[in-house]
């Protein structure tokens, strides 16, 4: 106990000793384990000690607060001020909807945030529930969260891993640590020590809490529990990882803060200069500043903004993107790096042959996935594998030498029962054209020596019916060749040449490949039981090698290339081995010396900060990554200003996905711990969604770009209509019943119509927007000036014109209000093209055609403004009265021409 003591950590971090650096007797000597196991009081001792064998919950803020917290915005604060205003001047429907749309907005955050802080739970969950552990010299069962450092577990096939274990004893113990490493094939554990600074998934000698045991057996001893296992520091990791703001929501942060000093500013400035030179009542002043509040103040805007989002989240759904965080939508417009896994994103997370060497020839497979359909190549030629008797004898041993078994689902799918390696190994056979049942009644097994670490190769015993027995093979190329005198030319035999077939390993493994060979000899009938000296008694003969490949996806092929267009890097961040991820990493262009190359983890290490963020930069493979690695390197590509997303499925990944800016959760095949932290899961496993999720992000921010150019002008014109009469000591044009008339119905029907415009030509050949980019840039800030200008020219001009012309102040005010809002309508049709003909919608008349929401809501549009002029209720709350059809053709030919000239805008040079 004394060591334990010292030993034990308070942090969630793991025991700062390399277990697996350590002999399994060391190990067990170290933390005092007897053979015999624990006894019931020194484990209950050290349960007192360490605590039991679960995640510790983090301290959660409570849900009142949470709640509130969502209020805590400038913008919520400018609608709170508008819907207080809306309170003043007894407008009840208004003010509703304004405080509606503010407790909308939070009860979303204060729900999404709730499901985000799931992701912890998830990751607690991962610890197995029970586990059979040696305690008094006797196997018992006990609650997982009972055991102690020391305890000695068994593991068996379907086991969750209890706590870390430092194994001692394995039978062909195989472990899926995906969930940990990223690895899509199960890992070989032995007892065996390994270098202390070996990746994660090098660590043969350990298994880690919450992955699975998928086949054989073993023993091993505990040697952290609870917060200081691996899957504990990775929950360490997501609890103190906290979310990055995104672009949008710091572009409005500033922009409300912006809004409401101009706001106050203006406010401010009528109130004195009215009351100072015009002399003005204070009441009638204070009424008017609140007026030009309103009407400066877009109240629709938020709502107008989560509607487009929610558009894109829509769009985003059909191509198999589904979005968890709204704000994420619009983000993804600006991602400048991709950072993705490998296994199942890039690749299709199924092992298939594509090379066969025998001494005679090499052939290329054809086909995807499981299915036992492709084409066999010999030197580019397509071949018959019944013409090639020495194909077929490795096809059939590749089949007789395994355990899987493929069937079609009932959508015609095929799908593999068994490991990985066998599937593809027996998709090969049937690609030859044997048929399993009938090998099997031709040649039944009678015997096998399961895959074991150790001997790092499979062994079965058959016989043919006719008095002979077969040996079939298969497993490491090095194990194997060791087990060979000839090799098998044609229906002859040749000492083996094994300097030859060392350089044919090493070729193919260079390339990325698994390799396996493959190796037989008939023996004699009376063998039916087999073991190791049975295969060194006389030696095999090399039927041949096989080179397996998790193969890329086709269409992630397209998207790499669709993502360099639109100026978007790629890297590839793995815990495969270097030569898998850099052979994959070459097949989409990444890792080739001309777009950055390869690094480990290991090689990471070992750099200062300095070096860490040039290799970050300078690389796009990084393989044998940990956590700790993915999140450095987000930090770093942040910290230059990129605007990242991070593809993940496993447990390993959920620091990284919270971390990054948009964190791309796997949806078939990703835990629940990944899925729950992050902002986008991908409901095919796909890259390519990404690239159709990045185009939507783009359409999406034009759409809100477009929205706020719509929203600004026209409230804007409708603030300086008040404070240019107030200026000038003339009656107001508009009256504030009105402004929130014209802000209502405005907000609901043109304000929306852009939330639904199309892609704009070429969204994908443009470069990524800066991170730091305000929403409106120079000359979109200049066209909202040019804009107010004229509606406010037009709705000041009108209103004067008509009471020069003796029309009482009910139609001057009428034809004011009108002609702000076909000027609007007019405006809406010219800002569903952000550019000219450069990058924008082409021809004069181009935002005559299409779309038609924008066609519908200026249909509702025009309904309600004839309802406002000509119906008596409306009149007598307004204070309207009807106009002539002359009034309307000017207003018309005004708005028409305010449409003309912005489209010439766009076209001059820079628009």
């Amino acid at each position: 106990m004394a060591h334990l003591a010292e030993t034990r950590t308070s942090s969630p971090s793991p025991v700062d000793v390399p277990w697996h650096a350590l002999d399994a007797s060391a190990v067990a000597a170290q933390l005092d384990s007897p053979a015999d196991g624990l006894g019931s009081d020194e484990a209950a001792a050290r349960l007192k000690h360490f605590g039991p064998n679960r995640l510790t919950p983090p301290k959660r803020r409570p849900a009142w607060l949470r709640f509130l917290a969502q209020f805590h915005n400038l913008l919520i604060y400018v609608l709170l001020a508008s819907g207080t205003v809306a309170l003043l001047l007894r407008h009840w429907t208004d003010a509703g909807v304004i405080f509606g749309v503010v407790l909308v907005n939070a009860l979303i955050g204060y729900i999404q945030e709730d499901k985000a802080e799931q992701a912890l739970e998830a990751i607690r969950n991962l610890l197995s529930l029970h586990a059979v552990v040696l305690r008094d010299g006797h196997a018992v069962t006990l609650a997982a969260d009972e055991l102690v450092p020391g305890d000695r577990v068994f593991l068996v096939s379907g086991d969750r891993v209890p706590a870390d274990l430092r194994l001692d004893r394995t039978k062909g113990l195989l472990v899926q640590e995906a969930a940990l490493t990223g690895e899509s094939v199960p890992t070989v554990k032995s007892a065996a020590a390994v270098a202390a600074d070996a990746a994660l998934g090098d660590r043969g000698g350990m298994a880690y809490a919450g992955t699975m045991v998928v086949q054989g057996q073993g023993t091993g001893t505990v040697v952290a529990t609870g917060d200081a296992t691996e899957v504990g520091r990775i929950g360490h990791l997501l609890a103190s990882v906290s979310s990055v703001a995104t672009p949008l929501l710091v572009s409005m942060e500033r922009f409300g803060r912006w809004l409401t000093g101009g706001i106050l500013l203006l406010a401010a400035v009528t109130v004195a200069y009215g009351r100072l030179v015009w002399d003005e009542p204070w009441q009638d002043m204070i009424l008017t500043a609140v007026g030009l509040a309103v009407a400066a103040i877009p109240e629709g805007l938020p709502a107008v903004m989560t509607i487009t989002m929610a558009v894109g989240v829509t769009r985003m759904a059909r191509r198999n993107a589904i979005i968890r965080h709204l704000p994420a939508v619009e983000m993804l417009g600006s991602v400048r790096t991709i950072c993705t896994d490998k296994t199942g994103t890039l690749t299709r997370n199924e092992l298939l042959v594509t090379d066969v060497v025998t001494a005679d020839a090499t052939y290329r497979v054809g086909g995807g996935g499981y299915a036992p359909e492709g084409e066999i190549c010999r030197d580019g030629r397509l071949v018959d594998p019944s013409g090639e008797p020495l194909l077929l004898d490795l096809a059939r041993a590749a089949l007789l030498c395994n355990d899987a078994a493929l069937h079609r689902d009932p959508g015609g799918a095929w799908q593999l029962t068994g490991d990985p390696t066998d599937g593809a190994l027996l998709a090969l056979a049937m690609k030859a054209g044997l048929d399993p049942a009938d090998e099997a009644r031709r040649t039944p097994r009678r015997d096998a020596l399961p895959f074991e670490s150790e001997r790092q190769y499979m062994a079965t015993l058959h016989h043919d019916h006719a008095g002979h027995g077969i040996l079939v093979v298969k497993g490491a190329p090095e194990r194997v060749l060791a087990l060979c005198e000839r090799e098998r030319h044609g229906d002859a035999t040749a000492p083996l040449d094994l300097p030859r077939w060392a350089a044919l390993t090493a070729e193919l493994a260079g390339q990325g490949q698994r390799v396996l060979a493959l190796a037989m000899r008939r023996t004699s009938i009376e063998l039916s039981e087999l073991n190791a000296e049975d295969l060194r008694e006389e030696g095999l003969e090399l039927l041949g090698l096989c080179g397996l490949i998790d193969p890329p996806r086709e269409e992630a092929l397209v998207a790499v290339a669709a993502c360099r267009q639109a100026g978007i890097t790629v890297k590839m961040i793995t815990g495969d081995h270097a030569a898998t991820a850099a052979a994959i990493g070459r097949r989409f262009g990444l890792g080739d010396g001309l777009r950055g190359g390869v690094i480990s983890g290991p090689e990471l290490d070992r750099l200062d900060e300095a070096g860490f963020a040039a290799a970050a930069h300078a690389n796009s493979v990084f393989a044998r990554t940990t956590p700790e690695h993915k999140l450095r390197l987000i930090a770093v590509l942040q910290a230059a200003g990129d605007t990242v997303a991070m593809t993940g499925d496993g447990v390993n990944d959920a620091p990284a996905l919270k971390r990054a800016d948009i964190g791309v959760a796997m949806g078939r095949d990703g835990t629940e711990a990944a899925k729950e932290v992050a902002a986008m899961v991908l409901a095919d496993d796909n890259f390519a969604s990404i690239v159709h999720a990045v185009e939507e992000g783009r359409t999406v921010y034009d759409n809100l770009r477009k929205t706020i150019l719509f929203m600004l002008p026209t409230n804007g014109a409708q603030a300086v209509v008040i404070l240019l009469a107030v200026l000038s000591g003339s009656i107001l044009p508009i009256t504030p019943v009105q402004i929130l008339w014209v802000n209502m119905v405005t907000a609901v029907t043109l304000g929306l119509a852009l939330a639904f415009e199309a892609p704009e030509p070429g969204v994908m050949a443009r470069p990524p927007r800066p991170r730091d980019e305000p929403i409106l840039v120079g000359r979109l800030v200049w066209r909202m000036v040019v804009v107010l200008m004229l509606l406010v020219a037009a709705s000041f001009g009108f209103f004067h014109y008509h009471r020069m012309q003796g029309d009482g102040i009910e139609i001057a005010r009428t034809i004011a209000v009108n002609a702000l809002v076909v000027g609007e309508i007019f405006f809406l049709l010219s800002a569903r093209g952000l550019r000219g003909e450069a990058g924008g919608r082409l021809g004069l008349l181009s935002g005559l055609a299409g779309s038609r929401p924008v066609w519908l809501s200026i249909a509702l549009m025009i309904v309600l403004q004839l309802a406002f002029t000509y119906a008596p209720p409306l009149q007598a709350l307004f204070g309207t009265a009807a106009v002539g059809v002359t009034a309307w053709v000017g207003m018309i030919a005004v708005g028409a021409g305010l449409f003309v000239l912005m489209e010439l805008e766009k076209r001059l040079p820079g628009g």
